[in-house]
């Protein structure tokens, strides 16, 4: 989240809250490398979900909701609209409180990851960020969000 300010969006807060956990749900290789051994720093699949929805309550409405103040425009919002249902049916059949491997082992969980990085992909261009660089770390995440 390096690229366009933070805080060009009224509520940019909340979108880097929506990146992050974007991002983490978009990459499967951070999801081996942080998430199956549960690397301190990272969270897991149920804090991801969590980053996704706590602010926007996207689990209960629409992305469009949020069209000029979290997200940029219509695309944005339907393809954050798609990740988050397919994240969520996952999350309601394996359980909030189930292990990384349960979620990477769900038929459906290659979907939730496409949908996942189409959302990513689209909202870090928006930004004028690389969508190709790691997932970073919650800590960072906080530093950006005091920063700012």
């Amino acid at each position: 989240m390096a690229g366009m300010p933070l805080n060009d969006m009224p509520w940019w807060r909340w979108r880097a809250n929506v990146r992050s956990a974007l991002h983490m749900l978009s990459d499967p290789a951070f999801h081996q490398e942080h998430w199956v051994p549960a690397t301190p720093g990272y969270g897991d699949v149920t804090d991801a979900v969590y980053r996704l929805v706590e602010d926007t309550w996207l689990d209960n409405w629409s992305a469009e909701k949020y069209i000029g103040t979290v997200f940029r425009d219509t695309q944005e919002a339907a393809l954050v609209d798609v990740a988050v249902l397919r994240v969520l049916r996952i999350m309601h059949q394996v359980g909030a409180d189930a292990p990384a491997t349960a979620y990477l082992r769900h038929h459906g969980w290659p979907e939730a990851v496409r949908a996942a990085r189409e959302a990513h992909v689209r909202l870090a261009a928006a930004d004028g960020d690389d969508p190709d660089v790691p997932p970073r770390s919650l800590d960072d995440l906080a530093a950006a969000l005091r920063s700012a």
